[in-house]
């Protein structure tokens, strides 16, 4: 057995028709399982042209090829579709604890086509599959929906969901799909095509064995890994001081490579929320929709935001499946404002950043109700925040008016203003239909000069991570063919990643000048590629990204993946899988008709005209000449196609079907 099982299942919405499909083990060698197997898929089945809502679209749920294997920290699931938010390749990742589920019924991965006559959802247990009436479920919640479904169908095992909300069956181009209470797939518009599909949910209760070539190899690999988690306690370090460490990094001009095992440490005590307020001081979190700084939002505001006031309201340690770092944490806010909501996740620093600087707000109470309002609605935080800052940037500047915004006040920080706007977007009511699909949708709708304020990458908002910070950042949010994606490179992840020590071309630069970031170089160039085709090799493993960061010399993905499989590939192997898959993603971007040069980042995403004041006064990114270096590293042409030459040479030919 080879990790895999080597079988997927087809789901015809419209005829009801489902069929099992064995694919060959070449398919998973060259580009594994997960996000790889995705887009083998999708560029083969999917026409060009098709409408992203319509009955050609196909929505993939997909596992991780180590999932399952008694490897650590590779539970993720993704969603993979045609986006109906950028117009190209679409993919969404999520942690909780539907990947394992996957396989344990039987499938890699199980592919929707077609529109249901009416709502349904599809249930799978060791009997085999069912398309089952969904009516009842339609207009609930997402978190409503998996309560009622684990209910219905819990015998001996609880059952495991993945389910849209209002937003998604109200085809918002930001919504995403839900699991385990909250956790969401939220990235390109994966919720809209689902709730096109009138798919309310995915019900899996399976119980087949999930096996490896070498399971006593993976046990040593993540015994090893999981000691080195136990000892990453950082020191009793209150949360008040993170700003201070945030200045003296944000402050440094030198790079150099460090240990990742410091980001277990962070995740442990306090999850992503540590850069909620270190994020603000060094620069790396856009404030006041990308056009302000610390000056603007300065400690009166941004220290409600310390994670350790958060993690006081926690009333457990959230681990996602084969996670031992366990960032997560459940919170109770039963009586904030009157809420009724118990154990809820915490906030992320994507929503207390989208929800906070971003949007000029400081009140976190605000932040905990819309974070909940968002994961039962399934409605993606980081657009979805994006877009509230859009609307309160052009309420200040006169484009919206009160009588446009239903009397809402649309003031920067106004809390309850921004809370009501969000309830709209949901509902899609009001100005809240003009906000649901994302500042591009909007700015186009509105016009009078409002794409001036619509900060997105090909139509997708950007991560909170500002790339004048981290140049090599807005190579990502430009050059990926899901653009506005903080999570597959950085200059910081490179650093940490170290993987130079196994990959014969990455490049050890050793200390470097962080200026140097800003100017464009085949070396720079070379460090996005790596970061890229590592993300995708973690992506196509079931892996997650703050095991990805620990470093190759602690979350040995190279060497689990030959114990699985029992290929015995070198580093430089996978990566050229990893190449693959991203040149694939590529691909599918060309053949819908994608300029990549459309997916250039938002002008001052890049510094144009740069700030004026805080930490990264004056810095502009040359987006452009970096873009042609990124592409001309990958083997792709002056225009991000690739080339012939490369098609072949990764052996892709073999991968693509004949036009029929």
């Amino acid at each position: 057995m080879l990790g895999y099982t080597g079988k997927i299942l087809n789901v015809n919405l419209t005829s009801g028709e489902m069929q099992e499909e064995i694919l060959p083990d070449e398919v998973y060698q060259m580009v594994l399982s997960g996000v790889g197997l995705g887009v083998y898929l999708l560029y083969n089945r999917i026409p060009a042209g098709a409408d992203p809502l319509g009955p050609e679209n196909i929505l993939g749920f997909v596992s991780g090829l180590l999932t399952g294997t008694g490897s650590l920290v590779t539970g993720r699931w993704m969603v993979v579709c045609k986006s109906p938010l950028t117009g190209g390749w679409g993919d969404a990742n999520c942690g909780g604890n539907l990947s394992p589920a996957i396989k344990q019924c039987g499938y890699d991965g199980i592919f929707f086509s077609g529109i249901s006559p009416i709502p349904v959802y599809l249930f799978i247990d060791n009997n085999g599959p069912q398309l089952l009436p969904a009516e009842p479920l339609w207009g609930l919640d997402a978190i409503t929906s998996e309560e009622q479904l684990v209910q219905t169908h819990q015998v001996k095992k609880k059952p495991y969901v993945a389910a849209i909300g209002q937003a998604g069956e109200n085809l918002s181009l930001i919504s995403g799909i839900c699991n385990d209470g909250g956790r969401i797939a939220a990235r390109s518009g994966v919720g809209a095509v689902m709730g096109s599909k009138r798919l309310k949910a995915v019900v899996l209760s399976g119980t087949k064995a999930i096996s490896s070539n070498d399971p006593a190899r993976i046990k040593e690999i993540s015994k090893e890994l999981s000691a080195k988690i136990r000892k990453s306690n950082l020191p009793n370090i209150p949360g008040g001081l993170l700003p201070l460490g945030g200045m003296l990094l944000g402050g440094m001009k030198k790079g150099a490579p460090m240990d990742g095992m410091i980001m277990a440490g962070l995740m442990k005590r306090w999850g992503t929320i540590a850069n909620n307020t270190m994020g603000v001081v060094n620069g790396d979190s856009p404030l006041k929709n990308w056009g302000g700084s610390v000056k603007d939002y300065s400690y009166k505001y941004y220290k409600n935001l310390n994670p350790d006031r958060i993690i006081k309201c926690e009333t457990r340690k959230y681990h996602c499946y084969s996670c031992g770092i366990g960032c997560g944490g459940l919170v109770d806010i039963s009586g904030l404002n009157g809420s009724t909501y118990k154990h809820t996740h915490k906030p992320e620093y994507e929503t207390c950043c989208a929800f906070g600087g971003l949007v000029m707000n400081k009140d976190m109470d605000a932040i905990y109700l819309i974070n909940e309002l968002l994961n039962r609605a399934g409605m993606d935080s980081i657009s979805a925040g994006t877009t509230v800052a859009f609307a309160l940037e052009c309420y200040e500047k006169g484009i919206l008016t009160r009588e446009y915004t239903g009397g809402l006040e649309l003031a920067w920080g106004n809390a309850e203003a921004i809370a009501a706007l969000v309830k709209l977007m949901i509902a899609r009511e009001g100005i809240g239909d003009l906000l649901a699909d994302g500042v591009k949708v909007a700015a186009q709708k509105l016009g009078n000069g409002s794409a001036e304020y619509a900060v997105h990458a090909g139509g997708q908002e950007p991560g909170m991570h500002d790339s004048r910070f981290d140049p090599l950042l807005a190579i990502h949010f430009s050059g990926d063919p899901t653009p506005g994606r903080h999570t597959i490179g950085s200059a910081q992840y490179y650093d940490v990643l170290h993987l130079w020590e196994k990959v014969s071309w990455a490049p050890n630069v050793g200390a470097y000048l962080k200026a140097d970031e800003y100017i464009p170089s085949e070396t720079l160039a070379l460090k996005a590629v790596a970061c890229s085709c590592y993300k995708e090799l973690t992506d196509g493993a079931g892996g997650c990204l703050f095991a990805m960061v620990l470093g190759v010399e602690h979350w040995q993905l190279f060497e689990w993946l030959n114990a699985a499989t029992g290929w015995e590939k070198t580093p430089d192997e996978f990566m050229e899988i990893g190449k693959r898959i991203q040149t694939l993603r590529q691909m599918f971007n060309i053949k819908h008709g994608i300029d990549p040069m459309s997916f250039r980042l938002h002008k001052r995403m890049a510094g144009e005209p740069p700030l004026k004041e805080g930490p990264l006064k004056g810095r502009t990114v040359p987006i452009e000449p970096m873009l042609r270096l990124y592409w001309q590293a990958f083997g792709w042409d002056q225009n991000g196609a690739p080339t012939t030459e490369t098609i072949t040479a990764l052996g892709l030919n073999e991968l693509l079907q004949p036009a029929s």
